[in-house]
C-alpha cells in the first residue's frame, strides 16, 4: 500500500510551502481539506491563504516564527473557511520550518508537513471570534505592546508608515492602508501601504468638503467604520467610484488626534468582511492614537534634524580638487543623541608650491557651542595654514586662538550655576594636522592630543604611527608642538580620525583600534562588500565628501572603505525597518583616508597585491624621550603581525629594543629606526638599522652575572642570522637580518 494511501485513509495531507516563491504544493488529500479540488496542485500563496480564517491565520505566524528560532515543530490548529465566510472543517497543521538562506544574504524558509482534520468545528457553523490557536485578548494585548514598541522606536515619517503597514492585527489584517495629512483646508495623502504607484492620484489633494470619509473625519474628529460596500455606497455615494475597484469589502477611517487637534485621518482597508466588533474598534482606535503620536514626534525630529544637518554642513569643508596621484575620502557623522551637532570637524587646505595640508580635531562637548567653536576653530587653522606657517607654528597660534576665545571674565556668583555660566566654560580641542607634498609623499604631522594616524601599507599590513605630539589646543596659550616626518609610500594608505570612531561602544583605545585593523585590513574591493543600491541601509546619514551623503552604485575603493569603517560602530538594523542602521554613536565621528596611488592600493582598478611585497617603516626615539622605546617594540611587533615563527618575533623586538637603548644612553643623539619586510609571505627577510650620531663603534663584552648592561652585541650574534655596523660619516648605523622560518628550528641537544 502507497504511504499516499494510507495519509489519506486517516485524513492526513502532505503541503510544502515555499515562502521565497510565495507558492504552495499539495497533494490530493491536503487539497481536499482545503476546500479545494481533490488532486494535487501547487498554488499561489494567496489561493491558499483564503483559505484560513484571518485570526488563525495571523497566529500562525507567530506559532512558525518561534519554531525557527527555536528549530522546533509548529504545530497549530487552523479553520477552514468557505467563501461565505463559514467554517468547512477544523485541521491541525504538523510542519517543520527549513530555513533557506539567499545569494543576497536574506533568510527565507519553507513549511514541510501535514495537515489533518479534526471533529472539533461542525460544518455550517459562523466563524465569527471563536478562539482556536490562542485567546483573543491575549493576542491583542501582545500585539498592542508590539506595535506600540515599534512606533515608539520609529525615527521619521517613512519610518513611521512601514510600521504601520508592517502591522498584522489580531483577527484582522488590513489589506490597505493610507495616512492623510491636514495642511491648511486641503487634505493629502503622505504615505499609503496595499496600492500601486499612481493610485494615490485622486486622493492626493482633496478639500475638506469633498464627501469622502477621510475628510469626514478630519472635519468631525469622529471615526467612520464601514463593514460592507452597501454602507460605502450609501454613506458616500460621490467617492463610491473611486474606492469601488480597489475590490475592497470593508473599511475603517480613524482621526488622528495629539492633544487634542485633529492632524489627519488613517484608513484600514479589508478584503475579508469585518464587522468592527468593540475589540476591533478598540484596536483600531488604539493603533491610530498611537500612529499619530508617532507621526508628531517624527515630524518634529525631522525638524531638527533638518536645522542641525544644516548647521554642521555648513560648517563642514568641502574637499578640494583632485590631487594627482593621490585619493582623498572623508566623512562626519554627528553623533546619535540630542541635536546631533558636536565639536569634530576635518578640512583640506591647499598650500603654496603645490603642496595640501589635511586637519582633523574635536573640540569638547558634543552641543551647539561645540559646533560653534569648532567653526571658529576651523577657520583660524584654515588663516594660519594658508599664511603659510609650518605645522608646530600652526597648532600653537590655533592653541593661543582657542584659550583667548574661551577666556571669559569671572561670572558673576548669582549666575555661576546658570546655562551662561556652562556656556562660557573653558574648552579645549584635540587636533591633528598634517601638510603634505603629493610629489614625493612626505608627511609632516604635528599633533595636539590627537590618537595618531594609521597606516595601511600596500600589502594589507596596518601599523599605528607614532608621532610626537603635544597638550590639546586651548589648555596652556603657548605650547610647542614637534613635527613628525614620515613618508606615505605608492599603494599605502593614511586613516586620520576622532576618538568616536575608537572608542564608541564601550571600547578603549586598544580594542578599538583592534576593530578598525580588521575593517582597514580586509579586502574591501571584493564585490560582494559593495553597499546594495537598492538597501536604504546603505546610504544610512553618512555624508560623502561633498557633503551630500550620497552613495553610487559601485563607490570606488577608498569611499567604501570609508563606509565600512564608520558602519564599523552601529548596530544591527532595527527590525521594524530597512533605513539607517541602529544607533550606538556616543560620540561624534570624523575620519579622513589619503591614499598613495600604487600598486596594490585599488583606488582605480582592483590591482593584485605586488608579487614581492615590502613592508617599511621608519621611527625617530629623542634623547628626551625614552618612553617611546615601548612604542618602538609595539610597531616591530605590528610590522610582523602574520611572521611565521613567533620566536623570531620575540627575538627581534628583543634585538630592536637593546639597539634603541644603547643609543639613548651612550650617546647624546637620537636613534632612527628603519624597518622593512621583503619577499613572499613565509620566506620573508627582516633588516632593522638603527641610526645614530656617534662616531663610537659596538664592542662585544663580557658582562658579569649581575651586570645590568653589556649584553647588546652578544644578544645580535646569538638571536640574528646577520648582523653589522656601518659607518656612515657622522655617525654609524647598527643593523641585525632576520630570515623568516616556517617552523622553529629543533633544538640540536634534543
Amino acid at each position: 500500500m502507497r504511504t499516499e494511501d494510507v495519509l489519506a485513509a486517516i485524513a492526513t495531507g502532505l503541503w510544502r510551502w515555499d515562502n521565497a516563491s510565495g507558492t504552495v504544493t499539495l497533494d490530493s488529500e491536503a487539497a481536499r481539506l482545503l476546500g479545494l479540488p481533490a488532486e494535487p496542485a501547487e498554488l499561489p500563496e494567496v489561493a491558499v491563504r483564503s483559505r484560513f480564517h484571518p485570526v488563525d491565520w495571523n497566529e500562525i505566524n507567530g506559532i512558525v516564527n518561534l519554531a525557527v528560532a527555536e528549530g522546533t515543530l509548529a504545530e497549530a490548529r487552523l479553520r477552514i473557511m468557505d467563501e461565505d465566510g463559514r467554517v468547512l472543517r477544523t485541521i491541525r497543521s504538523r510542519s517543520k520550518p527549513v530555513e533557506n538562506r539567499r545569494p543576497d544574504g536574506r533568510v527565507d524558509y519553507e513549511l514541510i508537513g501535514t495537515i489533518q482534520e479534526i471533529a472539533e468545528a461542525q460544518p455550517g457553523t459562523t466563524a465569527v471570534h471563536t478562539p482556536i490557536t490562542g485567546d483573543w485578548r491575549r493576542s491583542r494585548e501582545a500585539f498592542l505592546l508590539d506595535a506600540g514598541r515599534a512606533l515608539a522606536e520609529a525615527r521619521s515619517t517613512a519610518e513611521v508608515l512601514r510600521v504601520a503597514a508592517s502591522l498584522s492585527m489580531p483577527g484582522f489584517i488590513p489589506d490597505g492602508l493610507a495616512v492623510f495629512g491636514l495642511s491648511g483646508d486641503r487634505l493629502s495623502i503622505i504615505g499609503h501601504h496595499g496600492h500601486d504607484p499612481g493610485d494615490e492620484g485622486p486622493f492626493a489633494e482633496m478639500p475638506l468638503e469633498t464627501d469622502y470619509p477621510a475628510a469626514e473625519v478630519v472635519r468631525t474628529g469622529r471615526a467612520i467604520y464601514l463593514p460592507s460596500p452597501e454602507d460605502y455606497k450609501r454613506r458616500f455615494p460621490a467617492t463610491w467610484p473611486l474606492a469601488q475597484r480597489f475590490g475592497r469589502i470593508s473599511w475603517a477611517f480613524l482621526p488622528l488626534i495629539v492633544a487634542g487637534r485633529t492632524m489627519g485621518a488613517w484608513m484600514a482597508a479589508f478584503k475579508h468582511p469585518v464587522s468592527f466588533s468593540p475589540d476591533e474598534r478598540s484596536v483600531l482606535t488604539t493603533v491610530a492614537r498611537m500612529l499619530a503620536q508617532a507621526l508628531q514626534r517624527a515630524g518634529v525630529a525631522e525638524s531638527e534634524r533638518e536645522l542641525t544637518t544644516g548647521l554642521q554642513r555648513s560648517m563642514m569643508p568641502q574637499l578640494g580638487p583632485e590631487i594627482p596621484g593621490m585619493k582623498i575620502a572623508a566623512r562626519y557623522v554627528p553623533t546619535g543623541g540630542g541635536l546631533q551637532v558636536g565639536g569634530d570637524w576635518y578640512d583640506m587646505i591647499p598650500l603654496p608650491s603645490g603642496r595640501f595640508a589635511l586637519v582633523i580635531g574635536d573640540v569638547q562637548g558634543h552641543d551647539v557651542r561645540a559646533a560653534g567653536l569648532m567653526g571658529q576653530l576651523r577657520i583660524a587653522v584654515r588663516a594660519y595654514a594658508s599664511e603659510g606657517h609650518r605645522p608646530d607654528a600652526v597648532l600653537s597660534r590655533a592653541s593661543r586662538f582657542l584659550a583667548g576665545l574661551c577666556s571669559t571674565p569671572e561670572a558673576p556668583e548669582d549666575t555661576a550655576d546658570s546655562d551662561d555660566a556652562d556656556f562660557s566654560s573653558p574648552r579645549f580641542a584635540t587636533c591633528l594636522y598634517v601638510e603634505c607634498d603629493p610629489r614625493t609623499g612626505l608627511l609632516e604631522v604635528a599633533r595636539a592630543g590627537h590618537p595618531e594616524p594609521a597606516i595601511r601599507m600596500s600589502d594589507g599590513t596596518v601599523l599605528i604611527r607614532p608621532t610626537a605630539g603635544g597638550l590639546p589646543l586651548g589648555i596652556v596659550p603657548d605650547t610647542d608642538y614637534p613635527t613628525t616626518r614620515f613618508t606615505l609610500e605608492p599603494g599605502e594608505t593614511m586613516m586620520l580620525c576622532t576618538d568616536g570612531l575608537i572608542e564608541t561602544g564601550g571600547h578603549d583605545l586598544d580594542t578599538g583600534w583592534a576593530r578598525l585593523r580588521a575593517i582597514l585590513e580586509s579586502d574591501v574591493r571584493d564585490p560582494l562588500d559593495a553597499p546594495d543600491p537598492l538597501d536604504p541601509s546603505a546610504a544610512g546619514d553618512l555624508d560623502g565628501p561633498d557633503g551630500a551623503g550620497a552613495h553610487h552604485l559601485e563607490p570606488p575603493h577608498l569611499e567604501r572603505l570609508a563606509d565600512l569603517l564608520v558602519q564599523a560602530v552601529h548596530g544591527p538594523s532595527s527590525h521594524h525597518t530597512t533605513g539607517p542602521l541602529a544607533d550606538r554613536r556616543e560620540d561624534d565621528i570624523a575620519v579622513v583616508l589619503l591614499c598613495r596611488e600604487g600598486a596594490g592600493c585599488g583606488c582605480e582598478t582592483p590591482l593584485p597585491h605586488p608579487s614581492h611585497p615590502t613592508r617599511r617603516t621608519m621611527l625617530t626615539v629623542a634623547q628626551a624621550e625614552p618612553e617611546r622605546v615601548a612604542g618602538v617594540r609595539q610597531q616591530i611587533r605590528e610590522l610582523l603581525h602574520d611572521w611565521a615563527d613567533a620566536e623570531q618575533v620575540d627575538s627581534a623586538v628583543l634585538m630592536v629594543s637593546e639597539m634603541v637603548t644603547n643609543v639613548l644612553v651612550h650617546t647624546d643623539g637620537d636613534a632612527l629606526l628603519m624597518a622593512q619586510a621583503v619577499g613572499e609571505l613565509g620566506s620573508r627577510r627582516l633588516r632593522i638599522e638603527v641610526a645614530d650620531g656617534s662616531d663610537e663603534l659596538p664592542h662585544k663584552r663580557q658582562p658579569g652575572e649581575m651586570a645590568s648592561s653589556g649584553r647588546g652585541v652578544l644578544l645580535l650574534e646569538m638571536l640574528a642570522d646577520v648582523w653589522g655596523v656601518d659607518p656612515r660619516g657622522e655617525g654609524k648605523s647598527t643593523w641585525f637580518e632576520l630570515d623568516e622560518r616556517s617552523k622553529p628550528l629543533s633544538d640540536p641537544l634534543d
